[in-house]
């Protein structure tokens, strides 16, 4: 907690000192409480952070169970630490639709007309896995357009925003069968995700994560087609195409400004 101890010590001055007139005492509190959090880089249980803000260990438990109940704060399930949750990080990131959409368009475009295949950019809309862009792959046959389409949380658009949703707990948001919390987890470390006929026997999908200036995944972006088309006979993506889907993932990462993609 090297780098937060001078704020914790400005923190526990104010709420030592009382709270300010036209306050509202409880709000003071968890804001104390998230700078904390925040300044600790999920390394604090329950018992440093009340230390830290200088409230008693039940008022700061009380707190934190309300902060995790909205989303404000994650909490390790094993160590029990906490850090700040996903949905405040996205208070101070939010990406409007259409801008993201705009900024996607001629990266999808130009993957939808390499690969040969769909390419569909999601997005989490609450616990919904929702297709906010869609290009069709490049045929005369029918298609549908799947723009505000809910897809499953077992399709690879979905296990990719998935597993970025809740990145300290590996905690789904969402109460539908959606892919393991081991294969999640391999998903954020490698940067893709395939589903295998999950949604659809004999469809397959590649996807990858697509994000934000501050780093958050703010999307996720992936093509779909015949599983012999994009993976191999043990289900591996075929080399060429899964190179097709991040490189354009990562080109609408910088995009939007972020500097890592």
């Amino acid at each position: 907690m090297s780098h937060s101890g001078g704020r914790s010590t400005q923190v526990r001055h104010a709420l030592a000192s009382g709270s300010v007139p036209g306050s509202v005492q409880s709000i003071e509190r968890a804001a104390a409480i998230l700078l904390v959090v925040a300044g600790s880089g999920g390394k604090l249980g329950v018992t440093d952070i009340a230390e830290a803000v200088g409230l008693a260990k039940t008022t700061t438990h009380s707190l934190l169970r309300t902060l995790l109940l909205v989303g404000f704060v994650d909490q390790d399930r094993t160590t029990g630490r906490y850090a700040l949750g996903n949905r405040l990080l996205r208070l101070g990131s939010h990406l409007d639709v259409n801008e993201l959409r705009a900024r996607a368009s001629n990266w999808a475009d130009a993957l939808a007309a390499r690969s040969g295949h769909a390419v569909r950019l999601a997005a989490l809309d609450g616990e919904d896995v929702t297709v906010v862009h869609h290009v069709f792959r490049p045929d005369d046959s029918a298609q549908v357009l799947d723009v505000g389409t809910c897809l499953p949380p077992t399709s690879a658009l979905g296990k990719v925003l998935l597993a970025h949703s809740h990145p300290h707990t590996g905690h789904r948001p969402s109460p539908r069968p959606a892919a393991t919390t081991t294969e999640l987890a391999e998903v954020r470390a490698r940067g893709w995700a395939t589903a295998r006929g999950e949604v659809e026997p004999g469809t397959a999908g590649i996807a990858a994560p697509v994000r934000g200036a501050g780093g958050l995944v703010v999307a996720a972006l992936g093509v779909s087609g015949p599983q012999t088309s994009l993976l191999d006979a043990r289900g591996v993506p075929r080399s060429l195409v899964l190179a097709m889907v991040v490189d354009a993932a990562h080109s609408v990462s910088r995009e939007l400004g972020h500097g890592g993609g």
